[in-house]
């Protein structure tokens, strides 16, 4: 669609996940695989169809592993991560018995692979914010078995010799993970968002890409494009003025970025701690790497998904000590397992239907119907910081008001955990976030989900992407009380990794800023070029604004040293 705010014709605008500059020939992911015809039956010999049904799920799950071990010997466990849990989808025992029984009622093999994979998306699809964002990832895996079974090429890359931005309606994990940074300088999609797992790995890898962008597909393969992942903005046939310029940008952001190291703080001397958010003890080599002070949000979910059971004792204190024992001078905020509506566990059965799960219980609120599984993890917790100089915190996500804050609190301190917080990601917690205060001691903002909800709007719908903007002052005015409430108030969602969000939510009052490590070196960057009261007076600005994009533009100028960041 039209850049509105430049005026040029031309320039689309979508979502940038992962910064930088890159400028090549469009390449476009081939070999869309079609939809097996709906009533395809099968010859006769169930046997023989079934074999060859397995056969292809087996083949993709193998083929996905090896890529995965591609990916780990270049550097990239998380894409490795990532692929073997698309391994496990194709071995899924219950996908298997869906096949089977598709095929003995005489559907062909490729048409029971495609429905019995529809019956694992719809309920994902349904399943709220986490699992929604896996949707990619299963279609995946059923394309690359249809195709096996079709006879047809299976869904890749495509090869070139040149460097090339590679363009898709969106990025299969098992394609991302193996991309070579070296011929692809940036790639484009259609959909995603800032959660999927593309938006994740281009991050871990610093490749540029822009994602949820119109249109995307109807770039033309070879129209040279020029890609800015700062800027979510995608430029056809571009003057070489304009590369020039972009370039001279990322190059600035470059150099000024050699000399930010240490501890965050505004340019006066105010501290802001900047900490890493990760998924477990795999994401500490970057965090440390980026100068992470200390870890803001550890989502232990991780440890529990795609499990038939929970994790051992043993298991959960090794992985949680390990994280610990990275930052002894520091701090490991912990968040407790966010499961249920939109983080199903096959250990925990949900509560029933639920019309609208990613309203339904999840958080604290599932805990609350397992407190055997919240007592469990505590205690590991417990376990794993005796004895070391690390401070651990522990905060509870989808906290709603008081009452609940106070239930998390007394089951910490029984289990020996000295320091608990709340998650403020309903709208509800922030608005009343001086009455939850007093019961804990610390928050942590969820930007993510607090836009979300404020907002009424699916993080997941490229379509809804104007309305989850966190530069909404409607989002600022829900962030300012939660910050000023009385206790220390962090933020980890993604706002935290924007610079000139950064400082604005620093001016709001925000005392700690949590995000991916890639993007710690800016945001301390842009802290250390502006003072306390320019913060405060860019944060004033925003939340005086209308829209989101008045309050980045009222922000940024009262933040004069951005440009220097080319940002």
């Amino acid at each position: 669609m039209p850049d509105s705010e430049s005026g040029r014709a031309g320039v689309l605008r979508g979502a940038g996940v992962s910064p930088g500059v890159g400028v090549g020939p469009v390449r476009s992911v081939a070999g869309a695989v079609p939809e097996p015809p709906a009533g395809s039956r099968h010859g006769g010999d169930a046997a023989a169809e079934r074999d060859a049904a397995l056969a292809a799920l087996e083949e993709v799950a193998a083929d996905l592993e090896a890529r995965g071990a591609r990916a780990a010997e270049r550097g990239n466990t998380a894409g490795r991560d990532v692929l073997n849990a698309q391994a496990l989808m194709a071995r899924d025992p219950g996908l298997a018995d869906g096949v089977r029984a598709r095929i003995e009622e005489g559907t062909a093999a490729a048409r029971a692979v495609f429905e019995a994979f529809g019956v694992y998306r719809e309920m994902l699809a349904g399943a709220g914010e986490y699992m929604a964002a896996r949707v990619s990832d299963l279609d995946d895996v059923r394309d690359r078995a249809v195709a096996r079974l079709l006879g047809l090429p299976v869904p890749g890359v495509p090869e070139s010799d040149e460097p090339f931005v590679l363009v898709a309606r969106d990025l299969a994990p098992a394609d991302t993970a193996v991309l070579d940074p070296a011929k692809v300088v940036a790639f484009v999609t259609e959909e995603g968002g800032p959660t999927s797992h593309t938006a994740i790995l281009a991050r871990t890898m610093g490749v540029p890409a822009v994602v949820a962008l119109p249109g995307a597909t109807s770039l033309a393969d070879g129209t040279r494009v020029l890609v800015d992942g700062a800027a979510g903005t995608v430029r056809p046939e571009p003057a070489d003025a304009e590369v020039e310029a972009a370039r001279a940008a990322a190059a600035a952001r470059a150099a000024a970025l050699e000399g930010s190291t240490g501890p965050g703080a505004t340019k006066d001397g105010h501290k802001v701690p900047l900490l890493a958010n990760i998924g477990g003890p795999k994401d500490l080599e970057a965090a440390l790497a980026n100068g992470a002070e200390g870890v803001g949000l550890y989502r232990t979910e991780f440890l529990f998904l795609d499990r038939q059971e929970p994790p051992s004792d043993a298991e959960q204190e090794e992985a949680y000590r390990r994280v610990l024992e990275a930052f002894p001078q520091g701090r490991v905020v912990v968040r407790t397992l966010d499961a249920g509506a939109d983080k199903p566990l096959a250990f925990l059965p949900p509560p029933g239907e639920e019309p609208n799960p990613a309203l339904g219980e999840r958080g604290l609120r599932m805990m609350r119907r397992h407190p055997e599984v919240l007592t469990a993890q505590l205690a590991a917790l417990a376990r794993a910081a005796a004895g070391l100089t690390t401070t651990l915190q522990v905060m509870a996500p989808m906290v709603t008001d008081a009452d609940e804050a106070a239930f998390f609190a007394a089951a910490c301190r029984e289990a020996g955990v000295e320091h608990p917080g709340v998650m403020i990601e309903v709208p509800a917690a922030a608005l009343r976030a001086r009455d939850i205060a007093p019961e804990v001691e610390f928050f942590s903002i969820g930007t993510n989900d607090l836009a979300q909800y404020a907002c009424a709007a699916d993080r997941q719908v490229g379509g809804l992407a104007h309305l989850q903007d966190p530069w909404r002052p409607a989002v600022l005015d829900l962030v300012a009380p939660a910050a000023v409430a009385g206790v220390p108030c962090g933020v980890c969602g993604e706002a935290a990794g924007d610079p000139a969000l950064a400082c604005v939510l620093v001016g709001l009052g925000v005392t700690s800023l949590s995000m991916s490590a890639p993007s710690l070196p800016l945001v301390r960057a842009a802290l250390a070029r502006h003072t306390l009261d320019e913060c405060r007076r860019a944060a004033a600005a925003a939340r005086a604004a209308r829209t989101a994009g008045q309050a980045r533009e009222a922000a940024r100028a009262h933040l004069p040293a951005l440009s220097e960041l080319g940002v």
